[in-house]
C-alpha cells in the first residue's frame, strides 16, 4: 500500500487510490504536439504502482526509447462522490501536490498510428513521481498557481494553471460522471507547453510556487 506524505504536520494516513490523469488541458500543449483541443476533457489512467516520491528515480524502461516529462498540478480527493456538481466540487478536495507524468513517447506515437490504449506508455513503474500534499486550506487559488520544471538546472516547462482550458470543478464535475471518486484518489489535471526528452543521469526538479517541490533522477 502506498500512502500520501504531507508537507506539514497533520498525520492522517490517506492511502493513494486511482490515479486519473487529464491530457490537452493546455492549448500551447495541444499545439506543440499537434493536436486538437478535445470538446471534453480526455482522461486515462496510471497505476498505483507508477507512484514515487521526491528523492525517488524514475527508472528507464528497457521497452521505451524516448521518455517525456510532464509537469502538472495533482488534486487528491478526500471525500467519496459521484456526479459531484460543480458547486460542490470543493468539499471532495483534500489537498494538492505537483506530479509528474512521465510518457514513453515512441511507445504512446506508435499506439497511436494503430489505433492502440495508452497505457503501456503511461504506466510504468516509477512513471508517476508527486511531491507531499499540501492541504486545500493553505493554497488561496489553486487556479492561479505556477508550475515550473528544471532538467539539469535548466528551466524546461514554466507555465500558470491559470492557463488550463477547464476549471477544476469542471474536470472533477466531469470525471465524477464516469467514475466515482473515493478518497486518495489522485488527480494529474494536465500539462502545459515544453515538453521534452529526458535521458538517464538526468535531474528533475519541480515546484509549485513556494507551497512544494519535487526532486527525483533517471536511472
Amino acid at each position: 500500500m502506498r500512502y500520501y506524505q504531507w508537507n506539514s504536520k497533520r498525520n492522517e494516513k490517506i492511502q493513494i487510490g486511482k490515479i486519473i490523469c487529464l491530457a490537452r488541458t493546455y492549448k500551447k500543449h495541444a499545439k506543440e504536439m499537434s493536436v486538437n483541443i478535445p470538446i471534453d476533457p480526455l482522461i486515462f489512467l496510471k497505476p498505483t504502482s507508477s507512484i514515487i516520491f521526491s528523492g525517488g528515480s524514475i527508472i528507464y524502461p528497457p521497452q521505451s526509447h524516448c521518455l517525456n516529462h510532464e509537469v502538472e498540478l495533482g488534486i487528491i480527493i478526500g471525500v467519496d462522490g459521484k456526479n459531484i456538481s460543480k458547486e460542490h466540487v470543493w468539499e471532495h478536495i483534500e489537498g494538492y501536490c505537483i506530479g509528474l507524468d512521465i510518457t514513453a513517447r515512441d511507445i504512446q506515437t506508435n499506439a497511436k498510428k494503430n489505433g492502440l490504449p495508452w497505457t503501456i506508455a503511461k504506466g510504468f513503474d516509477t512513471f508517476a513521481p508527486i511531491s507531499e500534499m499540501i492541504g486545500k486550506e493553505l493554497i488561496k487559488d489553486p487556479h492561479n498557481v505556477n508550475l515550473l520544471l528544471k532538467v539539469n538546472g535548466e528551466i524546461r516547462q514554466h507555465d500558470n494553471t491559470s492557463n488550463m482550458v477547464w476549471t477544476i470543478p469542471e474536470l472533477i464535475s466531469y470525471i465524477s460522471s464516469i467514475m466515482a471518486l473515493e478518497k486518495g484518489d489522485l488527480i494529474l489535471t494536465g500539462t502545459p507547453s515544453g515538453v521534452n526528452e529526458i535521458k538517464k543521469g538526468d535531474i528533475l526538479e519541480a515546484t509549485m510556487d513556494s507551497y512544494c517541490s519535487l526532486h527525483v533522477d533517471v536511472i
